[in-house]
């Protein structure tokens, strides 16, 4: 059972305003969590944010995902809940470096924890993840371990397809994107080798496997005038369609300037 009850919800106001049937606030789970001082199981939390009745239990888990989800909260190993940093565990956005390794940044500052290649086999430049600090090496540098992916940031990438062994890939103008994207034959959208492509990712990379992608679009040639500005527009996803709309009023405008 929970070592003591949490406090009243300091926003069942806000809650009772905005559902029919309120549940514990998301401020009020933390709360509990910080008065248990260790992970809890569902149903101790339960117990302690005062949730009997099968409806509220539904809606309670569902909230629990999602703060999971964010970020906020994550199980152990055992299916207990329980604060990040009460369970060692980082929230940060990882910085890939071309050389395979990365670093993830925590949300609240501090000291980046360094991720060697194996753990970035499952991340990208930019994913927001959790961590755990496994050891300091020789260097004073804490390593981390990856604990989950919480979101992904990249979806699309410019790059070079490429064909090798009878494997078609993409590989990222980004640098910081160490990892090829995996085409399938039927989805080079008759890219020839060497061309720049864009390339959207339809499954990220894991642990065992690559990313895998589509490509969208054929840019053409690499040496093509004016290459290197349209790859700039698309890395950085820049807007460069508009609305007809749009054009026939540039178009209006004068050519010089009153």
């Amino acid at each position: 059972m929970p070592e003591r009850k949490a406090r009243k919800d300091p926003q069942g106001a806000r809650e009772a305003r905005r559902y029919e049937h309120p549940i514990a606030s998301r401020e009020y789970v933390l709360q509990t969590l910080e008065a248990q001082g260790r992970p809890v199981s569902a149903s101790d939390l339960s117990s302690a944010l005062g949730v009997e009745s099968a409806q509220d239990i539904v809606a309670l888990t569902k909230r629990l995902r999602a703060m999971e989800r964010d970020g906020q909260i994550m199980r152990n190993r055992r299916g207990d809940y329980g604060l990040l940093r009460k369970m060692d565990l980082i929230r940060g956005r990882v910085v890939g470096h071309r050389d395979g390794f990365g670093f993830l940044v925590p949300d609240e500052g501090g000291e980046d924890l360094f991720l060697s290649p194996r753990e970035m086999r499952a991340l990208m430049h930019g994913d927001l993840a959790v961590a755990r600090v496994t050891e300091i090496d020789r260097q004073g540098r804490r390593q981390g371990a990856l604990v989950e992916v919480l979101e992904r940031n990249t979806h699309r990438v410019v790059g070079r397809y490429r064909r090798d062994s009878g494997v078609g890939f993409v590989t990222p103008d980004n640098r910081r994107l160490h990892h090829d994207i995996l085409i399938p034959d039927s989805a080079t959208g008759r890219a020839g080798h060497g061309q720049v492509v864009v390339a959207e990712i339809v499954e990220q990379p894991t642990r065992r496997s690559q990313p895998i992608g589509h490509i969208v679009e054929v840019m053409g040639d690499h040496m093509a005038p004016g290459m290197e500005i349209d790859v700039a527009i698309r890395a950085h996803e820049l807007p460069f369609l508009w609305p007809d709309a749009v054009i026939d009023e540039a178009r209006a405008l004068p050519s010089t300037v009153t």
